[in-house]
C-alpha cells in the first residue's frame, strides 16, 4: 500500500467545519467561538512547527535532541495543567506539580515501552520515542489537569465541612477524603470511557494510522492495546500523585486547611 499526501485544498475544505462550528457558537451565543478559532490557529500552528522539528530530529537522532525535546513538551505541558485549573495553587506550585508528574508518567511509560520491546533501536530514537512520549504526555495532562481542577474546587466548596471535621478530631486524609475520591474519579472517567469505547466506537489514532500505512490489523492491534495499557497506567499515576500531593500542599502540619495557598479563581 502506498502512502499519498493530502493537498491544501482538502485541507481548506475540512477546516470550513470549524467555521460552521463557530457560526452556530454565535448564533447560539454560547461564547465560545473566538475560543474555537484561537484553538484551531494554535494546532495549525503547532503541528506545522512539530513537522519541521521532527524532520530536523530524524536527521539528527541523538539522545541529547531527544531529550531537549522530550524537557519542551514536558514543560508546555505543565503550562498547559497550570493554565487549566480554574483557580490553581499559588507560586507557581501547579506548574510545578503537573510538569513533575507527567515527567514521571513519561519516564513509567519509556521504561515499559523499553521493556516490552515496543520499537526496535535505541531508547532516544526519536521516531518512536517521540510519538509514544506525545501519546502518554497528553492523556496525562488532561487526566492531571481534570483531577487539581476538580480538588481545588471540591476544597475550596467544601470548606467549612473540612474543618469542621478537623476540629472534631479527624486527621488529614479522613477530611479530605471526599475532594480526593472526586478528584481522582474525574481524572480517570476519562481514559476508562475511552478505552470502554475503542474498537467497537472508534478505532484509536495509532490503529488507525498503521492500518492506513499498510499493516496487518493484527498486530495494529496488538500495538494499540500496548500504547491504551500505557496511556491508562501513566495517566492514573501521575493523576493520583498530583491529586495528592495537591492535597498536601493545601494542608499543614498543624491540620489547617490553607485554601491561603490558592490563586484568584480565573475568570473568562
Amino acid at each position: 500500500m502506498t502512502s499519498f499526501e493530502l493537498d491544501f485544498g482538502a485541507l481548506a475544505a475540512a477546516s470550513a467545519l470549524i467555521l460552521i462550528n463557530a457560526s452556530l457558537s454565535l448564533a447560539l451565543e454560547l461564547g465560545l467561538a473566538r475560543r474555537l478559532l484561537v484553538a484551531a490557529l494554535r494546532m495549525t500552528v503547532q503541528l506545522a512547527l512539530i513537522g519541521l522539528v521532527l524532520t530536523t530530529l530524524f536527521s539528527h537522532a541523538s539522545p541529547l535532541w531527544t531529550g531537549l525535546a522530550a524537557l519542551a513538551m514536558i514543560g508546555f505541558g505543565g503550562a498547559e495543567i497550570a493554565s487549566r485549573i480554574d483557580r490553581p495553587l499559588a507560586g507557581g506550585w501547579s506548574f510545578g506539580l503537573g510538569a513533575s508528574c507527567i515527567a514521571s508518567s513519561a519516564l513509567v511509560a519509556l521504561v515499559f515501552a523499553l521493556g516490552a520491546r515496543l520499537y526496535p533501536g535505541a531508547w532516544y530514537d526519536p521516531r518512536y520515542a517521540i510519538p509514544l512520549l506525545g501519546m502518554v504526555l497528553g492523556n496525562a495532562m488532561t487526566g492531571i489537569a481534570l483531577g487539581l481542577n476538580t480538588l481545588t474546587q471540591a476544597v475550596t466548596a467544601q470548606k467549612a465541612g473540612i474543618e469542621a471535621r478537623l476540629a472534631l478530631g479527624d486527621d488529614l486524609r479522613r477530611a479530605l477524603l471526599g475532594p480526593v475520591r472526586q478528584a481522582a474519579r474525574n481524572a480517570l472517567l476519562p481514559t476508562i470511557n475511552s478505552m470502554a469505547a475503542t474498537g467497537l466506537v472508534f478505532l484509536p489514532g495509532m490503529m488507525t494510522g498503521q492500518i492506513l500505512a499498510g499493516a496487518e490489523p493484527g498486530a495494529a492491534v496488538k500495538y494499540q492495546l500496548m500504547v491504551m495499557f500505557l496511556i491508562a497506567g501513566c495517566t492514573g499515576v501521575g493523576a493520583i500523585v498530583a491529586i495528592l500531593s495537591g492535597a498536601a500542599r493545601l494542608t499543614d502540619a498543624r491540620h489547617r486547611l490553607r485554601l491561603d495557598r490558592l490563586a484568584a479563581e480565573r475568570r473568562d
